[in-house]
């Protein structure tokens, strides 16, 4: 009988927080606990995984951090999520105590000063999806370009324990162009989240109409007097700011990180967790907490 593959979960640990601490932030319910510190961001990012966990019980979990807002991208393009204020001042104590969280549950915390989270989860998807299945667990849309046959992604959707799973196929049945072209479909619409412009006056449907047509900005630009006059005129002007885009949204699997299956094998000390739990006074979190699994002890 063939053995079954490890299955890897990589989670976006600011993804998971910040939705946490939003949900329960606009209702001005922070969970102080008696030292006055904010609670509600860990509580609800801990539910959150706890959650998925029950739902894809991996084998193996890494948990993958953004480490400041200065990155080789920010260096690139000064504008690059310039648009985004200060974190929550509620929120600011629970960046530490999160991954303090994190680490009693013996999942390791990983991040690289310089690169966001996604590199992370990208480069160690890249080193594991050979030897294990690979999931990744976020609300950011930007990670659909890792997808392949041995990658998936679970795109949290609002509430608990609601998911959209992702492969390689949904995505070509939503888009009409594979995953790695996303990272052009991005460079061409840009991105206003991030805050990059790409091509102005291209959205997604003539970026997409594009793409499936010439499969890539390189196929593009060789045919550009193909183009209508309009399209044409707007790329021109624009080169630029394209190709600048293009490495702005491209997520890099090269990061100087690394974690091994062993490192990452799912191994859950109860007693260690509730005693985390009740130092930071995260009342109600045992009732989902998975009792039985096969990784607690």
């Amino acid at each position: 009988m063939q053995k079954q593959k490890p299955s890897l979960m990589l989670v976006d640990g600011m993804a998971l927080l910040f939705r946490a601490y939003y949900a329960t932030a606009v209702t001005g319910q922070f969970m102080i606990n008696s030292k006055g510190i904010p609670t509600n961001g860990i509580y609800g990012f801990v539910k959150h995984l706890m959650t998925a966990i029950s739902s894809f019980k991996p084998t193996h979990l890494v948990t993958c951090w953004d480490m400041g807002s200065k990155t080789f991208r920010s260096e690139l393009y000064d504008g690059y999520k310039a648009n985004r204020g200060e974190a929550p001042i509620e929120l600011i104590p629970q960046f530490d105590l999160v991954k303090e969280v994190v680490s009693a549950f013996d999942i390791p915390n990983i991040g690289m000063a310089g690169f966001e989270a996604d590199d992370c989860i990208g480069t160690i998807a890249s080193q594991a999806k050979s030897v294990s299945n690979v999931s990744i667990l976020t609300g950011d849309q930007d990670i659909l370009q890792l997808l392949d046959e041995n990658i998936s992604v679970i795109l949290m959707k609002k509430g608990y324990g609601n998911y959209h799973v992702h492969t390689p196929e949904t995505f070509y049945e939503d888009k009409g162009i594979n995953p790695q072209q996303m990272v052009d479909l991005k460079a061409l619409m840009g991105d206003t989240s991030d805050n990059y412009p790409g091509v102005k006056g291209i959205g997604e449907k003539t970026a997409l109409k594009l793409l499936q047509e010439y499969d890539h900005i390189e196929g593009i630009i060789s045919n550009l007097d193909k183009l209508s006059k309009g399209n044409k005129t707007k790329i021109e002007q624009d080169l630029e700011m394209l190709h600048l885009s293009r490495k702005l949204a491209k997520i890099r699997c090269d990061v100087p990180v690394s974690c091994s299956l062993d490192e990452a094998k799912l191994t859950i000390e109860k007693d260690k967790v509730f005693d985390m739990f009740s130092q930071l006074e995260l009342r109600g979190l045992h009732r989902v907490f998975p009792q039985e699994a096969d990784f607690v002890s």
